[in-house]
């Protein structure tokens, strides 16, 4: 890690961050600075800090003012829908297809040459895949809005690695202190951060692989660095959890049981029942790096209160 000098100088370049303010954008901006980059983080809201720029990659015109205000060495672009079940399907392709595209367009018409453009991608591109660990190689079968827009996005992303260094990253599920209620795991933890007598959730047999956030963001930290221009990453533990297993594991952290009761309502037709990705190329890429047991995670988010 960086001292706060390294962070002040940005010595290693200029990184243009767009979705800083959300759930993953907060930590990956830490990662950067503490290891010398300097951030500039974009924002859909209105802008806090001297690092800070709105953007609305919906709009071309917007995302060239930003570009050319910027001039970044690289790009990390989370800004996306990540919500599975959010409400407008016609925002998926909007903002996770139309928006990405107009940020590397806005890279071309402002003559900008990246070092490297990091895109998210999801894990959820590759739907109902249940043999094994799944690899990069397995053939995606989106079953949402949410996953097929990001595969619309990987598959346009791609026409454009001929002109610049681009890496795909394809995140599992992962949680940690700061993610919205609205997500599974923070759910769940609220509950027994509440002492709640009841849980209501949908499939307690759905089997997720779930990193750390901090464990996310130092593995985007390690493909700015390396030499993974054109590739597909996925970033992942390789380890599975069933929601039965992490309510068992914060029952033993809160030290209470908690009645569950399976709501019909939470079951989706389209679930994606088994998804367990394969880290080894992440970490043929960028080598060890820290990570934090599931246990772990829940017992930080618990001593938090899971708040940001």
């Amino acid at each position: 890690m960086g001292s706060p000098s390294n962070a002040a100088t940005g010595h290693r370049g200029r990184v243009l961050l767009t979705g800083a303010n959300g759930f993953t954008g907060k930590y990956v901006r830490a990662e950067l600075e503490a290891a010398g980059y300097s951030v500039c983080g974009a924002l859909v809201g209105a802008a806090k800090g001297p690092h800070e720029m709105t953007l609305d990659i919906t709009s071309l015109d917007d995302c060239r003012r930003v570009m050319e205000k910027v001039r970044p060495d690289y790009l990390v672009h989370l800004a996306a829908i990540s919500f599975v079940a959010h409400a407008d399907a016609d925002a998926f392709y909007r903002v996770n297809v139309i928006g990405t595209m107009n940020l590397l367009q806005a890279f071309a018409d402002t003559k900008l040459s990246p070092k490297r453009v990091l895109v998210a991608s999801s894990a959820n591109v590759y739907g109902n895949a249940t043999e094994g660990m799944i690899a990069e190689t397995q053939p995606p079968q989106p079953v949402n809005h949410y996953a097929a827009s990001k595969l619309a996005m990987e598959h346009l992303v791609r026409t454009w690695s001929d002109r610049m260094p681009i890496v795909i990253t394809r995140p599992f599920n992962y949680t940690g202190v700061g993610q919205q209620p609205n997500f599974l795991v923070p759910k769940i933890v609220s509950h027994f951060v509440q002492r709640a007598p009841v849980i209501e959730l949908g499939n307690l047999d759905v089997e997720r692989d779930f990193s750390d956030v901090r464990m996310v963001a130092s593995a985007y930290h390690g493909l700015l660095e390396n030499n993974c221009a054109g590739e597909t990453v996925n970033v992942c533990s390789g380890r599975p959890y069933s929601l039965r297993s992490i309510i068992e594991m914060m029952q033993e952290i809160a030290g209470y049981e908690i009645e569950v009761r399976v709501n019909p309502a939470f079951v989706r037709q389209s679930e994606v029942k088994v998804l367990i990705g394969s880290p080894d190329k992440l970490r043929s890429i960028v080598g060890d790096m820290e990570t934090h047991t599931l246990d772990d995670t829940l017992r930080w988010m618990y001593s938090a209160g899971i708040g940001a």
